[in-house]
């Protein structure tokens, strides 16, 4: 298996200690996915963990846990079946997606340890726009006011993970409405922008960047 030889042609990327941060823009979801399981089968024991921040444009993903999973009421955006965990969400413009490709054997984590420290690294950066957010029991991902604000899921697979965790700053939540949300009936979802932050993407995949391979990031120990 290879990666696809343009796949990161004209992104943008920096070596931070032990993590490599590649900034890619816009990318198709299945090409994204697809080299994404193509990297973590190529790894060797030294090969360095990445981080991929990039947005999608509309796609519905169906995870693993599919068992009473309503479908999506609309038609017009495609649904892909994924191999992450979870249920079902929605990806498109104004998302900020953070995959990451790690050897969490090599970083001495759990996943369950993993999915708190994704949690806390944006409920961090929530809090330095104003945001007070938090976790809820049972149900992972980021939350304000009970409406959801990020969403995640992963993939382990001979110790090493990809897929991530997604944020939702100003993007169409519209789509969210034609789905029960990671699986919960009800769910509403929110953004940075309908919480009074004005925030640019761009820069803020640069922030996220800083902070998942900054000196006191648990990658990097």
């Amino acid at each position: 298996m290879q990666i696809s030889d343009n796949f990161f042609l004209d992104t943008n990327h920096q070596e931070y200690r032990h993590v490599v941060i590649r900034q890619l823009g816009f990318t198709d979801y299945i090409e994204t996915w697809h080299a994404m399981q193509m990297f973590t089968h190529n790894r060797v024991k030294d090969t360095p963990d990445e981080i991929w921040i990039t947005e999608h444009q509309p796609v519905y993903t169906l995870g693993l846990n599919r068992k009473g999973v309503s479908l999506p009421r609309r038609l017009d955006i495609p649904l892909i079946e994924t191999d992450r965990g979870g249920k079902i969400t929605y990806h498109g413009p104004g998302q900020i997606i953070i995959y990451l490709l790690l050897n969490i054997n090599r970083i001495r984590m759990t996943v369950s340890q993993l999915v708190f420290y994704m949690e806390s690294t944006l409920i961090s950066l929530l809090a330095t726009y104003g945001i007070v957010a938090q976790r809820i029991k049972d149900a992972p991902g980021v939350y304000v006011n009970n409406k959801k604000i990020a969403s995640l899921g992963l993939r382990v697979k001979n110790g090493c993970c990809y897929h991530g965790i997604s944020l939702n700053v100003d993007m169409d939540i519209a789509p969210f409405s034609a789905i029960n949300p990671c699986g919960y009936e009800g769910l509403e979802m929110t953004q940075m922008r309908d919480l009074g932050v004005v925030a640019s993407v761009s820069d803020l995949r640069l922030h996220l960047g800083a902070i998942f391979s900054g000196r006191d990031s648990m990658l990097n120990n």
